[in-house]
């Protein structure tokens, strides 16, 4: 599994030099001179998909893990290696990882056509961003699942892990939330504020 988060972050990686060597000199072009209908909607629509990110990680943080923490262990531990298979091949996960690529992009396009706060919002929601979503998953998150997944749910080892998972991980899923949901206001900050110029 980490293997796989690892190839869609390169992937995404990738994405974002494409970006900044044929893509952000075209957006660049049209943002000169800011206030523009894309740069307004360009921070919309990153707050709008970083505040679905964060609503995702919320429902986690809120009632899924609770729920599956008052499974017994081998239930609970089981649904959550099934969730973590599903999500790889979701659309949530796009959202989450392509979102890193795309806040730097602003961040850049922002530092080479914005002045003054709003600019400064965006390289705040990129920061909080990368550092409370994408690098907490990367860091935080995915290393527990992977070691999850590679347990069998009836060994004795796996109920004692899942008690230390259910805790720590929706502790990690909690800065995600919280991470996700201010950078998305950021972007919508930024956004208000490029259409106020």
């Amino acid at each position: 599994m980490f293997s796989e988060i690892m190839t869609y972050a390169c992937f995404a990686l990738s994405l974002a030099s494409v970006a900044a060597e044929q893509v952000l000199p075209a957006i660049s072009d049209r943002m000169t001179g800011l206030p523009s209908l894309s740069g307004i909607w360009i921070c919309m629509a990153i707050g709008i998909a970083s505040t679905l990110v964060a609503g995702v990680f919320q429902a986690f943080s809120d009632f899924v893990m609770r729920g599956l923490t008052l499974a017994e262990p081998q239930g609970g531990a089981q649904s959550m290696q099934m969730i973590n298979r599903t999500v790889m091949r979701s659309v949530f996960l796009v959202l989450l990882l392509g979102l890193a690529p795309v806040t730097i992009s602003a961040s850049v396009v922002a530092q080479l056509n914005v002045d003054g706060a709003a600019r400064n919002w965006i390289h705040a929601g990129a920061g909080i961003y990368l550092g409370a979503v994408f690098l907490v998953t990367l860091l935080g998150n995915v290393p527990m699942n992977n070691r999850l997944d590679r347990m069998s749910p009836t060994e004795p080892e796996t109920a004692r892990y899942w008690a230390i998972y259910g805790r720590i991980w929706t502790r990690w899923n909690h800065v995600r939330t919280i991470g996700a949901f201010i950078a998305g206001l950021c972007f919508m900050i930024a956004a208000l504020l490029l259409a106020g110029q």
